[in-house]
């Protein structure tokens, strides 16, 4: 199902403001580390928000997306006193990490031919099982 005009504005009111709340936070405790907010999708009765969350570096994301969601009423205030003209409620949050970067690292490295080539070592497809 299609996302409505209202649900498309809700999350980007929130992915601006989470974004500044975000690092923000990031800034002031943790160095060396860039948090962006890369997509929040918002359901249609606008209770719950999926926010995805791009880290760098990629080794802290379960860390950090782990202490993000245990403050996430934290989060949550902040986020309702910055949008307090703009929304009514703020949805409940539910963060998650965004990995894509990884796969088009991953892809860049299999098309530059850096990575182990299936055709000269068949030892590293996975094994078919027979049943």
């Amino acid at each position: 199902m299609e996302e409505t005009n209202r649900q498309k504005k809700i999350a980007g009111v929130i992915q601006k403001d989470l974004a500044d709340v975000l690092q923000g936070a990031a800034q002031g405790g943790m160095k060396g580390v860039i948090i962006s907010v890369t997509k929040v999708s918002v359901t249609t009765d606008l209770s719950q928000a999926k926010v995805y969350l791009s880290i760098f570096p990629s080794d802290k994301r379960s860390d950090l997306v782990a202490g993000i969601e245990g403050n996430k009423t934290k989060i949550r205030h902040e986020l309702a006193q910055r949008t307090k003209h703009q929304l009514r409620r703020v949805p409940n949050l539910s963060f998650f990490g965004d990995d894509s970067l990884d796969y088009i690292e991953t892809l860049d490295a299999s098309l530059r031919g850096e990575d182990t080539n299936p055709i000269k070592n068949p030892e590293i497809l996975p094994k078919r099982k027979t049943t």
